[in-house]
């Protein structure tokens, strides 16, 4: 198989990657795909219709019944069964849920073919904590991007203090996000990895600078792989 037109952005929660994957796409042109709601969609719609995650026989189930969208317009990032869900599912809770589902694999089977689909038609930028290793492993570039987890969590507890959260305190998010982190390093299927020709970037207080460097990056890895940006 040649390279993908794929940029695969990896990386943990709170590191930053969803917003370095949206600014890059947009400087480029580029289609963004962020996995990680579809993930949050899934876990939250799976809780709000009462579907046991430890039964694999109705999770099956349950993904054989729904209608998943993505990118329906610019205000509805994703909706399922005509439920925009694009807000709720930043809620702090919901990343428990995601992590929860995301360990199920006819769940992971299930969002690698509708990402691939989504990536057949033109060059996009997809993140997420496996598109590098699993789901676009032939992706003509690759990103690991990492924060540590001080600045992961306080740059979260900002957010959601400006959504009137405000009952989170800054050691209870950094003890879920070395939660999540351990729970999606160690997941049997799909687990959060750095691919061996994945580009380190760490994502600091300069998000100027992180994205300058992804941009020239992107560019030298277009020219090599004969892929017009």
């Amino acid at each position: 198989m040649g390279k993908q037109w794929v940029i695969a952005i990896d990386g943990p929660s709170g590191s930053g990657k969803s917003t370095c994957a949206k600014l890059l796409a947009k400087k480029l042109g580029l289609l963004y795909i962020d996995t990680g709601a579809m993930y949050r969609a899934l876990g939250l719609w799976a809780k709000e219709k009462s579907v046991p995650f430890e039964d694999n026989t109705q999770i099956q189930e349950f993904l054989n019944t729904i209608d998943l969208r993505y990118g329906v317009s610019e205000e509805v990032l994703i909706q399922i069964d005509g439920k925009d869900l694009t807000k709720r599912i930043r809620e702090h809770e919901v990343s428990k849920l995601a992590s929860i589902i995301s360990q199920i694999p006819c769940v992971r089977e299930f969002l690698v073919d509708f990402q691939r689909t989504l990536a057949t038609t033109k060059v996009c930028v997809m993140e997420g904590r496996d598109i590098g290793s699993v789901v676009f492993p032939n992706a003509f570039c690759k990103f690991f991007i990492t924060t540590a987890p001080e600045e992961r969590a306080r740059r979260r507890l900002e957010e959601l203090k400006e959504k009137g959260e405000s009952e989170l305190t800054l050691e209870k998010i950094i003890k879920d996000i070395e939660e999540r982190d351990a729970s999606d390093r160690n997941r049997a299927h799909s687990p959060l990895i750095q691919t061996e020709d994945a580009v380190l970037v760490e994502n600091g207080k300069s998000l100027d600078q992180t994205l300058l460097t992804l941009i020239d990056i992107t560019k030298k890895k277009a020219i090599d792989a004969e892929i017009n940006l």
